[in-house]
């Protein structure tokens, strides 16, 4: 029991210590200087059919978000249905292989942690990736394979998403999900300028402290947008944290963040 408790003192120290001296090198690192991070928009329809840029805006602007929570932007790699429509990012096509394929480079090269981040439309039988769909089990495969014996966070931005917490469990990984197994989430109109669950992501992480308190404040804000617009019934984003991983993500502490002006 000593030599347990000795062991996880000595870790915590580790990881404690770990961002000042990796500051007195260079002042962007921290804790998510080598973790690599995928972000995808699955989809470039509205629910009604038309077209809706509110899944490539989440895109991008969660990829910008993520550089500022301290990811390094070389290890942020982009897809979008429709690259060829963002030549300034130039986002590689989204296609699992592709997707698959690219995580597990920036993987190797940053090999602290993954983090996987998808939006689009859902369905109970798993998440839309251009024309076909993503399974809860297949994108479970794909980070194991790419991300082995390294803390995740895979956050999945669509309806009925909360088929995604149990086939992805694991003791070192945090799951984020827009709405349970058996709701819809909302804002993917052609009008919206992201999905009211992407929305709280952006807004919430400025001000957001790890990301266990992100996912809590994702919640609280998701259930806010929908009582003012009186979407129902609500989604109820769900947040599962991992035991191992639990006790560690307040180590892994976002940087000093400039106040945001306001929320979208």
């Amino acid at each position: 029991m000593k030599q347990t408790a000795g062991l996880i003192l000595g870790l915590l120290v580790l990881l404690l210590a770990q961002p000042v001296r990796a500051a007195a090198v260079h002042a962007t690192d921290g804790p998510f200087a080598h973790w690599a991070a995928v972000v995808v928009a699955g989809d470039w329809h509205a629910h009604s059919g038309g077209p809706t840029e509110a899944f490539d805006n989440a895109r991008r602007d969660v990829s910008r978000a993520l550089a500022d929570l301290g990811f390094s932007p070389g290890a942020i790699r982009q897809y979008s249905v429709r690259p060829r429509r963002y030549p300034a990012v130039k986002p590689g096509k989204t296609d699992l292989r592709r997707i698959h394929a690219g995580l597990r480079d920036l993987a190797v090269r940053n090999p602290a942690g993954c983090l996987f981040y998808v939006s689009s439309h859902g369905a109970p039988e798993g998440v839309q990736v251009d024309d076909g769909l993503l399974p809860p089990h297949l994108l479970a495969a794909m980070i194991d394979d790419a991300c082995p014996a390294r803390p995740s966070i895979v956050v999945v931005s669509a309806c009925f998403s909360g088929v995604f917490v149990r086939p992805l469990r694991k003791d070192d990984r945090m799951i984020l999900t827009a709405a349970r197994s058996d709701r819809t989430s909302f804002g993917c109109s052609e009008d919206d300028k992201y999905p009211y669950f992407d929305d709280c992501f952006l807004s919430s992480a400025p001000t957001a402290r790890d990301f266990a308190a992100l996912g809590r404040a994702v919640q609280a804000c998701v259930a806010r947008r929908e009582r003012d617009t009186g979407a129902e019934p609500a989604s109820e984003p769900q947040l599962w944290i991992g035991p191992s991983l639990r006790p560690l993500l307040p180590l892994y502490a976002f940087p000093p963040r400039p106040a945001p002006p306001g929320v979208h």
